[in-house]
């Protein structure tokens, strides 16, 4: 039998792209559908970043036009997850 994963918990992906997201290592595409870059990369898993900006857990550090890539920042929820809630802005 395979393991059920529940809504709220966090892939071991998901939790990975968070953590560099932390390390100052993230881009976001300012947009409604928020593509991650991570060490000036897209992404390979976009639904996962989706549903990380859609959950609250990250979000663009500072305004920016439709589609410009702005630093990724954690929110406090994405800190929480990482349990770091200290060192989110």
């Amino acid at each position: 039998m395979g393991a059920t994963k529940l809504p709220d918990e966090l892939t071991h992906r998901a939790l990975a792209m968070l953590r560099a997201v932390a390390a100052g290592r993230a881009e976001i595409a300012c947009s409604c559908e928020p593509d991650l870059y991570i060490d000036g990369l897209v992404c390979c898993d976009q639904y996962t970043a989706h549903e990380l900006a859609h959950r609250g857990l990250l979000a663009p550090a500072r305004p920016g036009r439709v589609g410009q890539r702005v630093r990724a920042r954690l929110t406090r929820a994405g800190a929480a997850a990482l349990g770091t809630v200290g060192e989110a802005a």
